[in-house]
């Protein structure tokens, strides 16, 4: 099971993450793409990513805003997974011409 990181440690990394911050045993983001397909293809880019780290995000899609939760439930909290996975989210994002 993964260690859950510390406060000190989540703030600290979380400066890393434009846009991503913290909700109690979460982090939280909501990213806006330029049209719903751009949407689909964040999630799906990253749907990809999170099955090979088995590792998903709660996810809610409104036309071309997608909010994303990440927490490790089974650890109770927050874990470097979710970092990375934010991490991943973050790209996918960009990549679409998203400015976080």
């Amino acid at each position: 099971m993964a260690r859950l990181l510390n406060d000190e440690e989540i703030t600290r990394q979380l400066q890393q993450l434009p846009g991503w911050s913290r909700s109690e045993d979460a982090i939280v983001a909501t990213i806006e793409a330029p049209d719903f397909p751009a949407a689909i293809r964040i999630v799906t880019a990253v749907a990809d990513q999170a099955e090979s780290m088995n590792h998903h995000p709660d996810i809610d899609i409104r036309w071309r805003t997608t909010h994303w939760l990440l927490t490790t439930h089974d650890a109770g909290g927050l874990t470097q997974l979710d970092i990375e996975l934010a991490h991943v989210i973050s790209d996918a994002a960009r990549r679409e011409g998203v400015q976080l």
